[in-house]
């Protein structure tokens, strides 16, 4: 039985059978305050039945304790109705969810979906916010895919223009031929390295010029690092041999080391886009949006598209001289990426400092009367931020991923290691498990929190097996694998189908919270929001928690009461497995 949907068609019988009307009923789950599995809110009836909340909600109540089965009690607080349900109603819910081996899995849907996320620089690693970004269009990806979707992951390398020829020309000035092997380095750090080196030798040029007189601005503009910068991107641009094997050589550098910080992180893509292919893309769109009206030339040659009634402004979408602008590209990619795979929705990760780029391009496609303009979606989310503040990577002050993963895998070992349960584990077993409870610790830290939020990550915090916190999740999961090992260890057989014994009332509040699981799945993808799914997690296993403190398992003498628990608490560990690694994060049977 769907029980929300059955209740909901209860409900809609109580309004037409005592207020002959029809209403669109809406449920939420009773406040653990209260007493109750379900809430229905009749506030919105009042005026039209001129009633008292509370006497609409008494009567529906009534209603409901006489003519639903499933229904053995309710209480009225103010003007929400909080429905009691059987304890025969958990045992089907329960023996429904034991006999569907895709529980947790929603229906295909047909419909497509692309997730692009990631969209490195190729001057620099990857840091903190890098992870934020990879974690939710990871996580995003897997939420989708579960709820039915074809999903298709993709990146966009931005490894062309001018914050790439600066890396270049630093090499080119300082490196004396330094590779990742001589130096020890990965590829893009030693890429980030140069990029910190050119930032410092521009400001001290820029400095110089001050000094002698010159406006700041000028001196930005004509500082010869800068100018020998721009030089080298039109030579890069003009195909010069010497450029382009530099630029292969570094990129290439760096695409090991993000390759490397992928798999450490568990992250992956169906296809990468590189920039390099794709920049000149888009002034086709422009010849279109011209011919078609929906863009228009100034006297200097340069083209536009006036945005005034979407509260957008007019937008340049090709320089005088007859360059693109990041705006064109776009325009471009967007079109190859749709009729590469012909997707129904496409999802945008990026943070929100790009808000209103998005909002134009994706105005700039509907008045092309592109097919998949409304599909479109930017996935904003707010920065990270460290206690000691802002990361600014061409200052070299950046929280390097790999540093960052390096030091939760230390702590992760640290705080094990206290605790004194992995004596038995051998070498290779241990380091599975830092590993482990250090990517939890970071995913779900960064996970948990909803997308739009800016968000202050502190390690410590993160790490903790208390609280809301991923090793939290994952130790739970481990202390249910060691009862269910104990089980086995007896010659009990826990069955995929439980007998009704008396349910204790943390019980029926497992049960029910098993059962909203997909209903989590569903929510989290309508709004894009692995947060849904993680904080769905944490409460299963607080509330597991909470059943573990309050009835005996092992220790229980009754039997069939034994054999219900066994199999619910298999089925907790079952959901938590899945549910975390919708937000790509393992758990370990043993810690």
């Amino acid at each position: 039985m769907n029980i929300e949907s059955s209740l909901k068609s209860a409900i809609q019988q109580a309004l037409t059978a005592l207020f002959n009307i029809e209403e669109t009923v809406i449920l939420q789950p009773t406040k653990s305050d209260f007493e109750g599995h379900y809430t229905y809110v009749v506030f919105p009836l009042v005026k039209q039945l001129r009633k008292s909340p509370a006497d609409i909600a008494n009567a529906i109540g009534e209603y409901l304790k006489s003519n639903t089965p499933y229904i053995s009690n309710y209480n009225v607080v103010q003007g929400f109705l909080n429905l009691v349900l059987n304890d025969s109603v958990w045992f089907d819910t329960l023996n429904t969810i034991l006999a569907d081996k895709n529980f947790g899995f929603l229906p295909k849907n047909s419909q497509s979906v692309m997730v692009e996320y990631s969209s490195p620089n190729t001057n620099k690693p990857l840091h903190l916010g890098h992870l934020r970004n990879n974690f939710l269009g990871f996580s995003v990806s897997q939420i989708l895919e579960a709820g039915g979707y074809n999903v298709v992951k993709t990146c966009l390398v931005n490894d062309r223009g001018v914050h790439i020829c600066k890396s270049m020309w630093a090499y080119q000035q300082f490196g004396n031929g330094e590779t990742p092997e001589s130096s020890g380095l990965k590829g893009d750090h030693l890429a980030g390295k140069y990029y910190v080196i050119f930032d410092k030798h521009y400001k001290s040029e820029i400095d110089a010029l001050v000094k002698e007189g010159m406006p700041e601005e000028e001196a930005k503009k004509n500082a010869p690092a800068m100018k020998a910068v721009q030089e080298m991107l039109v030579k890069w641009e003009q195909g010069d041999e010497q450029t382009v094997a530099l630029w292969k050589k570094m990129n290439n550098w760096v695409f090991a080391g993000f390759d490397e910080t992928y798999k450490k992180i568990g992250v992956s893509f169906d296809k990468t886009y590189y920039e390099s292919n794709t920049y000149l893309l888009g002034k086709d769109v422009v010849e279109e949006g011209l011919a078609k009206g929906v863009f228009f030339k100034k006297e200097n040659g340069s083209v536009w598209v006036d945005l005034k009634e979407e509260g957008l402004d007019e937008k340049l979408v090709l320089r005088a001289d007859g360059t693109s602008v990041y705006i064109t590209q776009d325009l471009g990619t967007t079109d190859m990426k749709f009729h590469d795979f012909n997707n129904n929705k496409s999802i945008w990760v990026v943070g929100n400092e790009q808000d209103y780029h998005f909002q134009v391009l994706f105005a700039i496609l509907k008045k092309l009367g592109r097919s998949y303009a409304e599909g479109c979606y930017h996935l904003s989310y707010g920065m990270v931020d460290l206690p000691s503040g802002k990361m600014k990577s061409r200052e070299g002050t950046v929280v390097d991923a790999d540093e960052l993963v390096a030091e939760m895998v230390e702590t992760a070992e640290t705080t094990t290691r206290e605790r004194g349960k992995i004596d038995d584990f051998s070498t290779d077993e241990a380091e599975k498990l830092f590993q482990m409870l250090a990517l939890g610790a970071l995913k779900y830290f960064l996970l948990k929190v909803e997308p739009k939020k800016r968000m202050l990550f502190n390690p410590a915090d993160s790490i903790d097996f208390q609280g809301n916190t991923g090793p939290f999740i994952q130790y739970t999961h481990a202390r249910i694998c060691s009862i269910l090992r104990k089980a086995i260890a007896q010659g009990i057989t826990v069955g995929e189908q439980v007998k009704n014994v008396e349910l204790a009332k943390i019980e029926a509040q497992l049960i029910f919270i098993l059962g909203e699981y997909p209903s989590a799945i569903r929510k989290a993808g309508d709004e894009y929001a692995p947060s849904v799914i993680a904080n769905y997690t944490y409460e299963l296993a607080k509330t597991f928690n909470q059943f573990y403190a309050e009835v005996s398992i092992m220790n229980e003498p009754d039997t069939e009461k034994q054999l219900f628990r066994l199999a619910l608490i298999k089925l907790v560990a079952e959901t938590i497995k899945k549910a975390t690694a919708l937000l790509g994060i393992e758990v370990p049977n043993r810690m």
